[in-house]
């Protein structure tokens, strides 16, 4: 398995043109929003769900992301399937969440941590690591405040998700408050996609990480 992984990102740190930019996000409502599904829904909702929530939204903005790039075609992909970076003893593998946008908040809770505990519990399947368009790895959970994602190819992009820190923020009226903030790390294959394109990209992402109410409620309503 690990030359499986060095020969896959080797490949894609030679072929895709690797460029990473940095936005960092106000995290009080993500927060807010997890926790008020977690108690009003059926399933057990974590912050990692509600990120894909809304990263699935900013796909549906910007699906030059949500693609692939083989034999020279970048291929758009209707279903967003999002790989969701697991670390266990053999490497790190990215188990597939398939067609998340047609998934209630609950449904996605339950099919984001089956897929989750069978990378952990070596009960994973070829389907399981198959046929994703877009990847997620997250190292804030182990402290990580900025970070080079590698492209998962032959895919265009991937969210590296940072760690949720506490800062002193400015308000409109001179004072200075205390903020849970967010930092997301983009990396993009600049032959297929431009930096202006990924500007955009987490511009639309950091707007509903600040903003997830209305899609954590439709979701939910699912």
């Amino acid at each position: 398995m690990r030359r499986t992984i060095a020969d896959r990102l080797g490949e894609s740190y030679r072929e895709a043109v690797h460029v990473t930019v940095d936005r960092r996000a106000d995290a009080e409502e993500l927060l807010a929003a997890a926790d008020a599904a977690d108690d009003a829904l059926d399933a057990d909702v974590s912050i990692t769900d509600v990120l894909l929530l809304v990263l699935s939204a900013s796909l549906d903005e910007h699906p030059e992301f949500n693609a692939t790039f083989e034999d020279g075609v970048h291929r758009l992909h209707g279903e967003h399937n999002i790989c969701v970076a697991v670390d266990i003893d053999e490497g790190l593998i990215a188990p597939v969440v398939r067609d998340v946008a047609s998934l209630s908040l609950a449904e996605l809770a339950e099919t984001r941590a089956e897929v989750t505990q069978r990378a952990l519990s070596g009960d994973f399947t070829m389907d399981d690591l198959s046929g994703g368009t877009f990847t997620v790895s997250n190292l804030g959970v182990l402290g990580v405040e900025s970070f080079d994602p590698i492209i998962n190819p032959p895919q265009v992009a991937i969210l590296g998700v940072n760690t949720i820190r506490r800062e002193a923020v400015p308000t409109d009226d001179g004072d200075v408050t205390v903020r849970r903030v967010i930092s997301f790390s983009l990396s993009f294959d600049h032959r297929i996609v431009d930096g202006a394109d990924a500007a955009r990209m987490l511009g639309t992402l950091v707007e509903h990480v600040e903003n997830p109410w209305s899609l954590v409620i439709a979701a939910g309503g699912r």
